[in-house]
């Protein structure tokens, strides 16, 4: 006779329904009506998964979107009053996949609840190295990891010397891009929205110089000031006025990576940028990139990375909160920017 299967409730994050503007914390609703199984159904190559840690990232706001008919994502939107998904650590509960099994860790897409069937694994990856943080496996070394991993030292292979700025330094991506650019040679200065971010850049991560661009009615002014010499790497995540004063001061052959623009994704219609005739003039670079273009390089990512974390050569930041009744102000709150440094959400710790 064989052995009944557990089904137990699992706590859901839904989208109430399609966002315009800013986020809201009521544009998500906390669901308790939902129950699981915890066997993988017969004839599934699934994984069975425990949410430990969610990661917020700013890929989601496109996400909240009414789908638009001729636009194409990397992502599927999600749908009203169905859960939420996003990157995610986990315990494997069950599994049918010959690459999982029970008790494995691992990091990758699942629906935001206690519990998630994954059928598709192309982006689960198994969690090897546990001698760190498993909350790093939603930054330092997940997306964010990969994603400055990849805009950084491949988009803009960087040589010691060169003067690099990073806007929104002190999220998720930018406090890494800006380590990276320190442990290569590199004179970096970022922007940031607070003074206590802008001393965290200097004192916490070693930027040589920072700014709060809420106060700099001029940010080409700005810019010259921490770069007389001009900029010859760009590590791009806010667009808009910044991506403007920054074309105004690259140098020759200087190199953008963009990497996200923060400041037009709450926007009905985004802004233009009126400096775009300077590529030509400088001959500038500017490539957008996607961080699953590097996800073959995981495994060179990380014989960089963790040697650098052991040794306390990198630091990295969390903004943690507790909890699935966390989420609709943690999220709300990554597009506003009260969040300092990685935001994580903590499902269960084990």
């Amino acid at each position: 006779m064989a052995a009944e299967v557990e089904v137990v409730k699992n706590k859901q994050v839904l989208l109430k329904d399609y966002v315009t503007g800013f986020p809201k914390e009521s544009d998500v609703i906390i669901s308790t009506e939902n129950t699981i199984s915890l066997k993988v159904p017969e004839n599934s190559s699934g994984v069975l998964v425990k949410n430990l840690y969610l990661s917020c990232d700013p890929f989601m706001r496109g996400l909240m979107r009414k789908p638009a008919p001729n636009r194409r994502t990397p992502f599927p939107a999600y749908k009203p009053a169905s859960p939420i998904y996003g990157f995610v650590v986990a315990k494997v509960v069950d599994s049918s996949h010959p690459k999982f099994k029970k008790d494995d860790l691992v990091w990758g897409l699942a629906g935001w609840e206690e519990y998630s069937l994954i059928t598709e694994t192309d982006l689960l990856f198994k969690i090897e190295h546990t001698d760190v943080p498993l909350s790093y496996y939603t930054g330092i070394l997940g997306l964010a990891g990969i994603t400055a991993y990849g805009g950084f030292y491949e988009v803009c292979n960087p040589k010691k010397g060169e003067k690099v700025f990073v806007s929104a330094a002190s999220g998720a991506v930018g406090q890494l891009v800006g380590q990276f650019a320190k442990l290569t040679g590199c004179y970096v200065v970022g922007s940031a929205g607070s003074k206590e971010k802008v001393d965290l850049l200097k004192n916490k991560f070693g930027f040589d110089g920072a700014f709060n661009y809420k106060e700099e009615h001029d940010l080409d002014a700005a810019l010259k000031r921490h770069f007389p010499e001009g900029i010859d790497i760009y590590f791009e995540n806010v667009g808009g006025k910044m991506l403007d004063a920054v074309l105004l001061n690259m140098n020759m052959f200087g190199r953008i990576a963009v990497c996200g623009m923060i400041s037009q994704y709450n926007l009905d219609e985004p802004e233009g940028v009126k400096n775009l005739m300077w590529l030509i003039h400088k001959r500038i670079n500017m490539r957008g990139y996607s961080a699953a273009e590097y996800y073959p390089h995981y495994t060179k990512f990380l014989d960089l990375v963790l040697p650098h974390i052991r040794e306390k050569k990198i630091t990295y930041v969390e903004d943690i909160a507790e909890g699935l009744e966390s989420v609709p102000a943690a999220l709300a709150g990554l597009f506003s920017g009260r969040n300092v440094g990685k935001q994580v959400i903590v499902v269960a710790r084990e």
